[in-house]
């Protein structure tokens, strides 16, 4: 399983429809200041599910629809959608597609909605399920720009955190927890 595409359309910097191509392995954005590298990396956690505001360097939730500018109006609504390759099963044999696309829309003022594959779902059945893929706000499978400072100077308690996370630990802690409540 590998995220293969991820298709942006007025979230943040990118007015216009952009879709970026990934081959499998680890994908690295790069470019100079001010070019957007570190809104693709909100764009998908905030596919993922991200509710934070901070986690996408905004204050509220519409902040992250295209703001405008002098030659373009500002959009009324965003979407963005992760396409996974799924032909080696890694969703789980309950999951029969090839392909998996994970869509978030948000309209300005109103409320989102997450889709998977096309039909509506719950922001906690999402949730769940790229968690068990090991994607999501707090699976640590995206770095941003300074996390990787605050992972190397952090206390060992926060580096086993880390840790027990990308070993794909915290989807049980978290079932466990909501089990518990």
């Amino acid at each position: 399983m590998h995220l293969r595409t991820i298709r942006i359309r007025g979230f943040k910097a990118f007015a216009d429809p952009i879709e970026l191509k990934l081959e499998p392995g680890v994908a690295v954005v790069v470019g100079p200041n001010g070019s957007g590298k570190s809104n693709v990396a909100d764009a998908i956690v905030w596919a993922a599910g991200s509710l934070t505001p901070s986690e996408l360097r905004a204050e509220k939730p519409d902040d992250v629809l295209f703001g405008g500018s002098s030659t373009r109006a500002a959009a009324d609504h965003c979407e963005v959608e992760l396409l996974f390759d799924n032909e080696d099963g890694g969703f789980g044999p309950e999951i029969d597609f090839s392909e998996i696309a994970v869509t978030r829309r948000l309209v300005r003022g109103g409320e989102g909605q997450y889709l998977v594959n096309k039909a509506a779902v719950r922001l906690t059945d999402l949730v769940e399920l790229l968690a068990d893929v090991g994607l999501g706000g707090s699976m640590h499978s995206i770095v941003s720009q300074g996390k990787v400072d605050a992972v190397l100077a952090s206390r060992p308690e926060d580096r086993r955190h880390l840790v027990e996370e990308a070993a794909g630990l915290g989807k049980f802690k978290r079932r466990k927890h909501r089990a518990e409540l």
